[in-house]
């Protein structure tokens, strides 16, 4: 049973910013300017322009195939089953990580410590419950949510404004090339929206024409206002951001806005939980076109009727998130979602490459960049992200390997 097309334009637009403006722009500054130091800006925008090429990528296999499942789909068709099963399942572990980073977001700017983990198990559980009765509703849920966040992002960059003509921002460390690489790995993890849009081709209306121009718009704004938030952190508070976990409320704070962090906590919590929505709702269609392959359960392949949705993927994924949450912590899980997207997009860009005729509408060049640049991010991010990360992978594809050697012995037909 196909999904219904009910989303425009806007809200394809509005579930990539809705991704992107998450929690990312609240919390990776941290991180990134403990990595780059005084290089933060440079690994922003070698960060973007990575994504654009992986945007670019995605465009133009999202044009050519209009189905759900993303670089999964694309994988499969361009390349073969086995890079199609490696690319939906560093989606699918990369996203699911990353959305345990949302929930954990969340929490933090709701509730005291010792409060953080139920408050983050049940914001999945609401979720998870949205993404289940439709996408029209997670689409409007999630124009809400990036409107409230981006008026958090507009007081933030007020307070910056007022504060900059006498700033004494801590100094930033120097920077390395290393340390650059690794923070632009780690500020990866709040470009990576855009894909949710791809992933959602089989609900889009005229996808050939509506995925291709959300993704870049949706990017473009992204990175805009990435790289003034950035600068607003780095020029205001300096090297202190490497220590808090709210770098944009001491960006309020700097300029005596006390009365004004309570919105900026509002706004965060509001990104996050966009972000967190459409990253569930993105999970579930790549899990939705991964089970009808049988790469994962058949199960997971079901379609609710009333609501065309894929209902047991999208319960499915929300326990699972359930559970990451209460293993794993926020520094943690943004490098190990970095490291899957990131190979996610490697073959995102390897498909794009192969892609001949008339379909092409991107330069070559610009996919050979994006792949060398997801190969050298990932490779660069914290080692246990890459041990990890690898370590899940194979466990993924040895599994395959398995059942594919299982069918051939009973003398069925292997679904590779």
């Amino acid at each position: 049973m196909p999904l219904a097309r009910r989303l425009t334009p806007f809200d394809a637009v509005a579930i990539g910013l809705g991704s992107m403006m998450g929690a990312g722009v609240f919390t990776v500054w941290g991180p990134a300017i403990g990595a780059a130091g005084s290089g933060l800006l440079v690994a922003l925008v070698l960060a973007g322009i990575v994504a654009f090429c992986n945007a670019t990528s995605s465009a133009q296999l999202a044009a050519a195939h209009p189905v759900s499942g993303g670089t999964y789909a694309y994988g499969r068709a361009e390349l073969g089953p086995w890079w199609g099963f490696v690319a939906g399942w560093c989606f699918v572990i990369g996203k699911l990580a990353s959305c345990a980073a949302m929930a954990m977001t969340v929490a933090a700017y709701l509730a005291p410590a010792a409060w953080q983990k139920p408050i983050a198990i049940a914001v999945v559980v609401l979720l998870t419950v949205v993404t289940c009765f439709g996408v029209t509703r997670t689409a409007r849920v999630t124009q809400v949510l990036v409107a409230a966040t981006l008026i958090g992002l507009v007081i933030v960059l007020a307070a910056a404004g007022a504060v900059l003509p006498h700033a004494a921002a801590a100094p930033l460390a120097a920077w390395s090339a290393y340390g650059v690489l690794q923070a632009a790995g780690l500020l990866f993890f709040a470009f990576a929206g855009y894909a949710r849009i791809a992933t959602m081709g089989e609900e889009v209306r005229d996808p050939g024409r509506t995925i291709p121009r959300a993704i870049v718009i949706a990017l473009a704004t992204a990175l805009l206002v990435y790289l003034l938030v950035g600068a607003a952190v780095a020029l205001t508070i300096g090297g202190v951001a490497a220590g808090t976990s709210s770098p944009l409320a001491d960006v309020v704070g700097a300029a005596g806005w006390e009365a004004a962090t309570p919105f900026v906590r509002a706004a965060a919590t509001a990104a996050a939980t966009g972000a967190l929505l459409a990253l569930l709702s993105g999970i579930g269609r790549t899990s939705l076109a991964m089970a009808r392959e049988r790469d994962l359960p058949a199960l997971l392949a079901r379609i609710d009727p009333r609501h065309s949705v894929p209902r047991a993927a999208q319960l499915a994924a929300g326990a699972v998130v359930v559970v990451v949450v209460l293993l794993a912590d926020l520094r943690g899980a943004i490098g190990f979602s970095s490291f899957g997207v990131l190979l996610y997009y490697f073959i995102a860009n390897v498909s794009a490459f192969v892609q001949r005729g008339s379909v092409r509408r991107y330069p070559k060049a610009l996919q050979v960049l994006g792949a060398i640049g997801c190969l050298a991010l990932a490779a660069s991010l914290p080692p246990v992200a890459v041990l990890t990360g690898g370590a899940i992978v194979l466990v993924g594809v040895g599994v395959r390997a398995v059942r594919l050697a299982l069918q051939r012995r009973h003398g069925g037909t292997p679904t590779a």
